[in-house]
């Protein structure tokens, strides 16, 4: 991959932004001295010297950190809501889905075209129109008059996301220098991300309640617009020096692919795996997957570089993202279910319980650099990973009695303290050792695993939970499902990123 080159603004920043006295800033994490080394063969964060930004940095990192709160924020914010839009809008309770299916298709599915859009054309131009298609679409889906106007808006929405989500991430990683600054925007952005999602929980819920489910969508709308105002004058333009080919082919196989697949997993939470189209659409979206994979390996300038997907700390590190973010977002929304559907809790109690989930969030966020520094990323990883399943493990003894209630309260609020761990650590993962000029594919990978969990996820286990007669005994599937996952993969990472090191060593 090219080098990246900036605007004179973002090469003052970099220089700024990093620290007078602290020579590792812009080290490679393979450059460090061989005692330098966690227990797991990696470079974690210098302890010893704080993270310092600049004020440019840090208006640049809250901008970007703004629109990925806001993104995630649209995953989870209408879930609450979805009983009062369907009464609203003539929404069936079988066509419910869409309302989150019409956004999931298109963020997941664009993702990675937009992704090498902004290589193409800047990310910072692709950045801004992505923010502004964002705020268009809320607007519409505020004042939606019928459910085509409002899934329309949903669909807008998506596409906004898909192009905001990775050339936000391109212009974090490009506009912070390797080494502590980047390790330190990274965290800080995965733990917004996380925490958005759980956020929009407790907002959806208390918005809800007091306004109707409408604020929920002007909320995001004047956000949009809040950072829309400021991004212009903050974020510095980013670029290859030599602008790459798009990979047409590739791009139509992995676009048809990821959206096949998506509306198929959606399709069998409605309606089960029994219904004719559902069968035909994974089979396809598997067949272009695989021809994706079968066209990167045969052109010049791919999409995703298979070569990289084969470091050991890619692959393993990405499975470990896409866990965890798939997994949590899946336990928000059949707990969700339970309350609302079993329980009958309102939306406002919803939200709240989900409020304490964001507060444990917040604080696993904050603990979890230190481990890092400590063990170093891979174990970070495998213990949020393991810890996040174990946790979960417990809520697949929910029923009809108020005991249920507070098994979601506790041990989801424990589950979420631990994936901020797995959360902070599998993009230092992904992104260790990589050298800097494939930073720019490697964190790719990381935005990839990020957005394509929040998206699978739950349509993936709420079809597995569907499989079920009983809403009860669905959910109970689901959230068991949910925690062999995660213990699964934790194992499986563990056990890959510790022959990789060896190899490498």
């Amino acid at each position: 991959m090219p080098s990246e080159t900036t605007t004179p603004a973002a090469h003052e920043k970099a220089a700024t932004s990093a620290p007078a006295t602290s020579a590792p800033a812009t080290s490679t994490p393979g450059a460090d001295a061989p005692g330098d080394h966690a227990p797991d063969g990696t470079t974690p964060a210098p302890a010893a010297a704080p993270v310092h930004f600049s004020g440019r940095a840090r208006l640049v990192l809250l901008v970007l950190c703004a629109s990925q709160f806001m993104v995630a924020l649209d995953f989870s914010i209408l879930n609450v809501a979805l009983p009062e839009l369907g009464a609203d809008l003539g929404l069936g309770q079988a066509s419910l889905q869409w309302a989150v299916t019409a956004f999931a298709l298109p963020s997941g599915g664009f993702l990675l075209l937009f992704g090498r859009f902004g290589d193409l054309f800047g990310r910072r131009r692709l950045f801004l129109a992505g923010l502004a298609a964002f705020a268009v679409a809320s607007a519409l889906a505020t004042f939606a008059w019928n459910p085509a106007s409002f899934l329309a808006g949903r669909a807008l929405q998506g596409l906004g996301a898909a192009a905001l989500v990775p050339t936000g991430m391109a212009l974090l990683t490009t506009g912070f220098p390797e080494g502590p600054q980047r390790s330190r925007a990274l965290s800080i952005m995965g733990s917004i991300m996380a925490l958005g999602f759980t956020a929009g929980m407790l907002l959806g819920g208390v918005l809800t309640e007091a306004f109707g489910w409408r604020s929920t969508m002007a909320l995001l709308a004047v956000a949009a617009v809040a950072v829309l105002a400021v991004a212009p004058g903050v974020l510095p333009e980013s670029r290859p020096d030599r602008r790459p080919r798009l990979d047409i082919p590739g791009a139509i196989a992995v676009t048809g692919g990821l959206l096949a697949l998506i509306y198929a997993l959606s399709a069998a939470a409605e309606h089960g795996f029994g219904r004719p189209d559902v069968p035909v659409t994974l089979a396809a979206g598997a067949a272009l997957l695989v021809a994706f994979v079968v066209i990167e390996a045969r052109t010049a300038e791919p999409l995703v570089s298979l070569p990289l997907l084969r470091r050991p700390t890619v692959a393993w590190g990405a499975l470990g993202g896409l866990a965890t973010f798939s997994m949590m977002s899946s336990v928000v929304f059949l707990s969700t279910l339970y309350l609302q559907e079993i329980r009958g809790i309102s939306a406002l109690d919803t939200g709240l319980i989900f409020g304490v989930m964001g507060l444990t969030a917040a604080a696993g966020g904050t603990v979890a650099p230190r481990l890092v520094a400590r063990w170093g990323p891979h174990r970070t990883l495998q213990a949020g990973l393991l810890a996040q399943g174990v946790t979960t493990a417990p809520l697949v003894l929910v029923g009809g009695s108020s005991a249920g209630v507070w098994l979601v309260t506790v041990f989801g609020a424990v589950a979420a303290f631990f994936h901020l761990w797995a959360i902070v650590a599998y993009g230092l993962t992904v992104t260790s050792g990589v050298p800097n000029e494939r930073q720019g594919l490697a964190t790719g990978v990381v935005t990839s695993a990020q957005q394509l969990g929040m998206t699978v996820g739950i349509p993936l286990l709420s079809a597995l939970a569907a499989s079920r007669s009983g809403l009860l005994d669905g959910l109970r599937l689901g959230l068991a499902a949910d925690a062999a996952v995660l213990v699964a993969v934790a194992l499986l990472t563990a056990a890959g990123l510790r022959r990789g090191t060896r190899t490498a060593a």
